[in-house]
């Protein structure tokens, strides 16, 4: 084992989706990879959430962000376990006390997509039926297209797939980098644009949590932490920060890094999709922080009282 860690295991909580598995499974194998780590070094946690133990109603009606890591967060500062992977869309831009992100790998495609059996979003017929969990995929669709059906869909991603073959709803939206990681890509009946349809704050991201007090913990996940992925996600999580962001708010922001350079567009919609602000923000990647809080206090300021009100 590395000289990184005394323990004889390091501990990583996880949800148990096969989604979770497999990235808990990619942060396994860059762990044995950059710091000598083999299988047997490495015990995997399955930690069930309130987000996976309510299957009947949307997750807005029962408190918002932090359903998918609030029992797995809980076991962490307990001690039960050493780290905790997420997927960082899925995060709270405000963490318990004495945690921290420690490391994101690399991210994946964060573009949403459309899946069907044989249509695009523009060629849906009036009135087909689209499902998704999701108060952002469904403003921006009501947005592009208010003549669909918008309904809830919960459910992992191999649920909902099901229900588009079976025919129980004609489309729904998924992350292209869920669809990856599981080896499903082939579903993906139209990669939507961020142009025209922006992802979630952290899309695409895995985070890796810590103890901020375990220091060898936070070193050894240091050495795969992906610089461009954490200088993105920064700035996304500032943007939500500001907007005081939950799953009851459709808000959407995306950032990329380029050299030493960061570009980042954010967009705050009503949930019928009636009504939109936009704004762009560009500057020096380690101003990522500021760029994002700035584009976020901008549409604050912009939005109007019906959309605050949504975003409190």
């Amino acid at each position: 084992m590395s000289a990184f860690l005394k323990r004889s295991k390091l501990r990583i909580g996880t949800r148990g989706s096969p989604l979770a598995l497999a990235q808990t499974a990619a942060v396994c194998q860059l762990l044995c990879e950059a710091v000598g780590f083999v299988t047997s070094d490495i015990a995997v946690k399955i930690i069930k959430t309130t987000g996976d133990q309510i299957q009947d109603r949307p997750l807005a009606d029962v408190g918002g962000k932090g359903l998918f890591t609030k029992e797995i967060e809980i076991a962490l500062s307990a001690g039960e376990i050493d780290v905790a992977v997420h997927s960082a869309k899925d995060m709270p831009t405000a963490l318990p006390d004495g945690l921290s992100i420690s490391a994101y790998l690399e991210r994946e495609d964060p573009r949403d997509v459309l899946v069907s059996k044989d249509m695009i979003l523009a060629d849906l017929p009036r009135g087909a039926s689209l499902g998704t969990a999701s108060l952002r995929r469904a403003a921006q669709v009501r947005r592009l297209r208010p003549d669909i059906d918008v309904r809830p869909l919960r459910g992992n991603v191999h649920t909902r797939l099901r229900k588009v073959d079976c025919g129980e709803i004609d489309a729904t939206i998924l992350g292209m980098a869920g669809l990856k990681r599981l080896g499903l890509n082939t579903s993906a009946m139209q990669a939507l644009s961020t142009d025209e349809f922006l992802p979630a704050v952290g899309q695409g991201a895995i985070a890796i949590q810590a103890r901020e007090s375990d220091q060898k913990t936070h070193e050894l996940l240091t050495s795969i932490n992906h610089a461009p992925t954490a200088i993105a996600v920064t700035a996304e999580r500032a943007f939500l920060t500001v907007l005081e962001g939950s799953c009851r708010t459709p808000i959407a922001g995306h950032a990329v890094v380029s050299g030493t350079g960061i570009e980042f567009r954010g967009i705050l919609l009503l949930p019928d999709g009636t009504e939109a602000y936009e704004t762009r923000r560009s500057g020096p990647a380690s101003d990522a922080a500021i760029l994002g809080a700035d584009a976020g206090a901008e549409l604050k300021g912009r939005a109007s009282a019906d959309m605050m009100t949504q975003a409190g």
